[in-house]
């Protein structure tokens, strides 16, 4: 679609994620950057020959997690930055970009990147125009991936860029927002009725496979709050409850140690506490057998 662009990096796993870019008159809006600086300056210097050089002038990050976001500091320095606030602040609080604990291996190298925050903070969401061409961002009002999960919709090209609430092939990750939300997500994105889907992971889903992908996604959430509920009503842990798990059709999901993560959200979610990021992550290289595996370097 002229115009309208995706970056989509195989083979979407940790910290490999897909990105895109709209253009008009004005300049260029980039939805969301990459985890490191390599791959943001590739990403920006394939955008730059497709569009003849065309200014970035706006960036939108879908949420937090640094492989959408780390490269924000590549961006120029005249771009304006949108997130969700709870994004900003969540990005303000990340501590990976500094000192990467040792669970994924190998460890990335995030090269010449600072954390650079959104200048705008969105609430329940905004429009964004270059020249005539409409991007909205929306929140869907309630936790889901993140707390601060924003799509970037285009009502006219019926175009929609969902960030990590769609992970397309691979385990989704909910750990840092809510499994039942998560669940409300799927309904609020097939409401926008798109033609063409940009998931955060993955390959491009057309409107002939979005009703498939979300009904994936809603069988593995299910089987999470199945499966947690479970755990607790015998006392298992979070891991105990994971290793004892029938991934069935999931079983072939790259990343399927996501598991441990989103049980320990579910846990969290059902005891009305607070969920110990770190203890997930242990978890979940125990699960696996050892550290989580990344494609993140070197480049292909």
């Amino acid at each position: 679609m002229p115009g309208v662009f995706a970056w989509v990096q195989p083979d979407g796993t940790w910290w490999v994620n897909n990105a895109g870019a709209v253009t008009g008159a004005d300049g260029v809006i980039v939805v969301d950057t990459c985890a490191t600086e390599e791959r943001t300056r590739r990403f920006l210097g394939a955008l730059d020959a497709a569009t003849g050089g065309l200014p970035v002038v706006m960036a939108v990050n879908t949420h937090q997690h640094g492989d959408h976001t780390y490269g924000n500091s590549v961006l120029p320095e005249t771009a304006v930055i949108f997130g969700h606030e709870a994004m900003r602040r969540g990005l303000g609080e990340d501590v990976i970009i500094d000192r990467c604990p040792a669970f994924w291996a190998p460890v990335p190298d995030w090269g010449n990147v600072t954390k650079r925050l959104p200048g705008v903070a969105v609430h329940a969401g905004t429009t964004l125009f270059t020249g005539g061409r409409r991007v909205e961002l929306q929140h869907p009002g309630f936790a889901a991936h993140t707390a601060g999960d924003l799509v970037a919709w285009l009502p006219e090209e019926r175009v929609l860029f969902t960030g990590d609430l769609i992970f397309h092939g691979l385990t989704p990750l909910v750990f840092m927002g809510s499994i039942e939300g998560a669940l409300r997500a799927l309904d609020w994105i097939a409401a926008f009725d798109p033609d063409h889907v940009v998931p955060g992971h993955g390959p491009l889903v057309g409107r002939d496979g979005l009703a498939d992908v979300l009904a994936a996604h809603e069988r593995y959430y299910r089987l999470i709050l199945d499966v947690a509920r479970a755990g607790r009503a015998r006392g298992r842990t979070p891991l105990a409850a994971a290793r004892e798990c029938d991934l069935g059709e999931f079983r072939g999901w790259a990343d399927a140690e996501r598991l441990v993560l989103n049980l320990h959200r579910a846990y969290a979610d059902a005891d009305g506490g607070e969920l110990d990021l770190m203890a997930a992550l242990r978890d979940a290289v125990t699960w696996n057998g050892g550290p989580l595996t990344t494609h993140v370097c070197p480049l292909d």
